[in-house]
């Protein structure tokens, strides 16, 4: 009966209790899982000055800058693009913030909504494992894809306009074993941040 009642209760402790808590492996997952809202990115006129605000006052971070992110294969209203623009990565909770600034006057997806707007929100980016058939099915919703290409710290990703009907865009994020990695790192280090050091390299 004693040891009925051990494998029992020993069974019930595996199944409620996270791996993590006996194991040294690290928690692989993320707190937006794919398919859900992961960021919010705000385009900014200067970077360092909305490094600041955010890591300040609103305590967000730390955030890891690209001052010049590479994008491939950029591909902008069927015309060939790639411009030069600043990233900067940070959590706040569980919900990552992007912060870009565009380097150049070329036209692009983050001029076309600077003149349109001005600075201020730019796009919700949703993770998605099914890349190719993420971006099918929300053109068959009717919002076709407006600049696409690749990032080599990520993977593909793909804006598109849904600026009409949602004052904003979606950016769908190839959720590559890379962009995981990475992000996961990110949202890492923001866990039991002390303040200290909020600006990083990416």
């Amino acid at each position: 009966m004693h040891r009925t009642f051990f494998l029992t209760f020993a069974a019930i402790l595996s199944a409620c209790t996270p791996a993590s808590m006996f194991s040294d492996k690290p928690d692989t997952r993320m707190s937006q899982p794919p398919g859900t809202i992961m960021q919010i990115a705000y385009l900014v006129d200067d970077l360092d000055t909305a490094l600041k605000y955010w890591t300040e006052d609103i305590h967000a971070g730390p955030f890891f800058v690209a001052e010049r992110l590479s994008i491939n294969n950029g591909l902008y209203r069927g015309q060939p693009n790639n411009p030069d623009i600043s990233v900067a990565l940070g959590y706040s909770g569980g919900l990552m913030i992007a912060l870009l600034q565009a380097n150049d006057d070329e036209l692009s997806i983050y001029q076309e909504l600077k003149q349109s707007h001005g600075s201020g929100f730019h796009h919700w980016a949703i993770l998605r494992e099914d890349f190719d058939e993420a971006v099918a099915e929300y053109a068959r919703k009717g919002y076709k894809a407006i600049f696409t290409g690749e990032v080599s710290v990520g993977g593909r990703f793909a804006y598109l306009d849904t600026a009409e009907k949602m004052d904003g865009i979606i950016e769908l994020i190839e959720a590559t074993p890379t962009a995981l990695e990475l992000f996961l790192r990110i949202e890492a280090a923001a866990k039991d941040w002390d303040g200290k050091d909020p600006i990083r390299e990416l």
